[in-house]
């Protein structure tokens, strides 16, 4: 049997803990600006890849969208199945890899984000093959928004300062060990405490891709006009030119 991944031990028994944690409270207002950049058009098919809890999937749906989400994680799965019922919406969540997804020209849009599977995979490969995924699920004329870590960030900063920073009580902690400028991998070890109050210390390395890099791959699989931005939580904006200091860039392709 195969050896888990940090990223499947990670999500394990997670689903109410990972709903506190400060990167998943943008939801409003990251859904209102995938509602503008799909002009309202609630005719559109959407599928979220690595869905987590549901939190876009639920909220879309909410304001009417038809909704497909995916995750690895059969906790956060569960997690958003709930919150489905309890906001009375129906999305269609199922549990998948995101490097073997089972669709074909089915989806008018894809969105993938907080790091939903893409950066997070051992190669660069692996990656690489969620991004084939995606654009194999894809209409002939489709949008695919996503946010990814910025490469230009450990080039300028300290990533073990702005974990130290952004650390919350009760959250997960990250303390980075080492950024490998040979492969734009980060090398952490995160600690996190499970709904049942179990501490689990993962040894994880994270991949950062620079602008160019994104682009030549999304290029590679058919996209066009592909257009990069900063990440700001909660706050999206065409305005927000990628910097140095952005932890995430803002990905919006279209094929």
């Amino acid at each position: 049997m195969n050896k888990k991944q940090w990223y499947e031990t990670l999500f394990e028994n997670y689903g109410q803990k990972y709903d506190n944690e400060s990167f998943t409270q943008g939801t409003i207002g990251e859904c209102d600006f995938i509602e503008r950049e799909l002009d309202f058009n609630k005719e559109l098919k959407i599928i979220d890849i690595g869905c987590g809890t549901g939190r876009h999937s639920i909220e879309l749906s909410k304001r009417g969208y038809s909704m497909t989400g995916i995750d690895l994680s059969e906790s956060l799965l569960k997690k958003a199945k709930e919150k489905a019922k309890q906001n009375g919406v129906k999305v269609d969540f199922m549990r998948c890899d995101a490097r073997n997804l089972p669709f074909e020209k089915e989806f008018d849009v894809a969105i993938m984000l907080c790091e939903g599977g893409f950066p997070l995979m051992e190669t660069d490969e692996m990656n690489y093959e969620i991004l084939k995924n995606v654009s194999r699920s894809l209409k002939g004329k489709s949008k695919f928004i996503f946010t990814t870590l910025n490469g230009l960030f450990p080039l300028f900063h300290s990533m073990k300062d702005f974990h130290d920073e952004g650390a919350v009580d009760g959250n997960a902690t990250y303390d980075s060990k080492n950024f490998d400028l040979m492969t734009f991998r980060d090398y952490n070890i995160t600690k996190v405490v499970d709904d049942s109050g179990v501490e689990k210390e993962l040894a994880c390395n994270e991949r950062y891709y620079v602008p160019c890099e994104i682009t030549w791959l999304l290029k590679t699989l058919g996209f066009t006009k592909i257009e990069i931005f900063g990440a700001k939580l909660g706050a999206f904006s065409r305005e927000d030119k990628l910097k140095t200091d952005d932890f995430e860039m803002l990905v919006i392709t279209e094929k």
